[in-house]
């Protein structure tokens, strides 16, 4: 039988698909069961389908005054 571990671009994976989850208040599972995974040539898992995380950010009009 072979032992693998994570290679620190899966657990960046895991990480990303759990904030992703949380962003969004979805369901982890059909993210994860999605994972497309290879074992590199260092015995290591590597996630080949990694999820994007969006963020979308909102301008604020600067409403202090800029003087004293």
């Amino acid at each position: 039988m072979n032992y693998y571990t994570l290679s620190p671009q899966a657990i960046g994976a895991l990480m990303m698909a759990l904030q992703k989850s949380l962003m969004e208040q979805s369901d982890i599972m059909p993210v994860l069961t999605g994972f497309q995974i290879q074992v590199d040539d260092t015995d290591q898992l590597v996630i080949v389908n990694p999820p994007a995380v969006e963020v979308k950010t909102e301008t604020i009009p600067n409403t202090a005054s800029e003087e004293l």
